[in-house]
């Protein structure tokens, strides 16, 4: 039996709360209120917010200073480290903050009060969204590469064969290979994999489950011809799954779609899908006309298709880099996976599946590369109106690798063409033609010449 029963369990209990007492001493008891409360910012500029301490344990010399949870999205600032000093000390204090944004994404900016060199929070906080301002150079991008794209898709007119797209509508073996790629092969591989890459983030496997659904892009028709493919079967097989995506695009978005994201409010863009439609028939319709009442003018565009067409390739890549710089910085491994895997699995699948049903080579390869080529402008699209920004700029990453990584396989099957027919051209017997004419014939070849040329 304790001698200073019960007193003891007082004596530890005043004990344990003597610490406590000393810490509570220490942390001051104060509040930051901003106004207003949450704000959004453009990367590389700047917002000011006004800052309210209020506290009924202010003390001369506290000081406060600002922090970010993610100091590469966004920065706070003030002119200076501030102090309540003799001359302004109350138990209210006010100042203006400067937020600059830096790159888009979401963070919170808090108060961090300085009490005897300890630095403890203060309650309350700014909520800080800072995404991608719409630039000038973004619409010029834009118009340029539509504008390119319909004369090129004039010049595909003019190549076209038509009597050869006929027969392909007739016996439609090559486009319905391409739809079971472009529509079953590759949602279902898109959904799949972004499980796999992305187990903990639904916004990255929306990302890759809106590119894989997407239909196929008119990049597709111009490597096809770049590379020596069937081009009457290629822009058959991209106007047959144009056609197709106003039905079968809202089937997986509201089936498979639904469980990647639950909660996505999703809103198919028949109008952009329709653009798309009116923008691809009418440049070929052009072409056509040309070449039915202007065969001269259509000879023309034929002959320059294939250098306009790399040109035009080069100046997308070159340019939509340039100006996507800052979507680099998001990069990851799995990106880059992803980026990688949507594509080149799209052109394997498409080549084997083809060849495994006895389609020529020229006809397996415009099959690949339609199903490999993904619209990622309308997936980028769908991003932005499924979600908020910034999420919507940050998930578009996804597209943005897809589009990056899906021309590196084809350029490479494009050198190796160059280099291969450069090697057979060097190594091509010389042909001499021997003049096995008579001598008679030719000195009076040679006299009747001579004769020609005194008179």
């Amino acid at each position: 039996m304790c001698p200073i029963w019960p007193l003891h369990l007082i004596i530890i209990y005043l004990l344990a709360l003597c610490p406590l007492w000393v810490i509570c001493q220490a942390m001051p008891n104060l509040i930051a209120t901003f106004t207003p409360n949450n704000i959004t910012v453009h990367m590389d500029d700047s917002e000011y917010v006004n800052l309210t301490i209020t506290g009924s344990d202010m003390q001369v010399d506290d000081k406060f200073k600002l922090e970010t949870d993610r100091d590469h999205v966004a920065s706070a600032e003030w002119n200076s480290t501030f102090s309540i000093a003799d001359e302004n000390y109350s138990s209210n204090w006010q100042g203006k903050v400067r937020v600059n944004g830096k790159f888009i994404g979401r963070t919170n900016v808090t108060v961090h009060a300085i009490r005897n060199g300890a630095s403890n929070p203060v309650q309350g906080n700014l909520q800080v969204t800072v995404i991608r301002p719409v630039r000038v150079i973004d619409t010029i991008f834009t118009s340029s590469v539509a504008t390119l794209v319909s004369i090129i898709f004039i010049n595909f007119g003019c190549a076209m064969h038509w009597p050869t797209v006929k027969e392909v509508l007739k016996k439609p073996i090559g486009p319905g290979i391409g739809m079971i790629g472009q529509f079953l092969f590759m949602p279902l591989m898109s959904f799949g994999l972004g499980f796999l890459i992305f187990p903990d983030k639904p916004e990255m496997r929306l990302g890759m489950f809106f590119t894989g659904v997407s239909p196929g892009g008119g990049a597709s028709n111009i490597w096809t011809f770049i590379l020596g493919g069937n081009l009457n079967l290629s822009l058959a097989m991209t106007s047959l799954s144009t056609f197709a995506a106003f039905g079968l695009m809202p089937m997986w978005l509201f089936s498979l779609g639904q469980v990647v994201f639950r909660n996505a409010n999703i809103v198919v863009p028949y109008q952009r899908i329709g653009t798309f439609v009116v923008g691809l028939i009418v440049p070929l319709a052009i072409g056509l006309c040309m070449q039915r009442w202007t065969p001269r003018l259509a000879a023309f565009m034929v002959r320059i298709l294939k250098g306009f067409s790399t040109t035009l390739l080069l100046f997308i890549i070159v340019f939509a880099i340039a100006t996507n710089l800052y979507i680099f910085e998001l990069f990851t491994w799995q990106i880059i996976v992803a980026g990688i895997g949507i594509p080149w699995l799209g052109y394997a699948f498409g080549y084997a599946l083809a060849r495994v049903l006895k389609q020529p080579h020229a006809d397996a390869l415009a099959i690949s590369i339609e199903t490999g080529v993904q619209n990622t402008g309308i997936a980028i699209f769908l991003l932005r109106y499924a979600l908020e920004q910034p999420e919507a700029d940050l998930t578009t990453v996804v597209p943005v690798a897809v589009a990056i990584m899906t021309p590196i396989p084809m350029t490479a099957i494009y050198i190796y063409q160059k280099i291969k027919g450069c090697i057979a051209r060097r190594n091509e017997p010389k042909k001499i033609i021997e003049d096995i004419s008579p001598v008679s014939d030719r000195i009076q070849s040679d006299v009747i010449a001579t004769i020609n040329v005194q008179n």
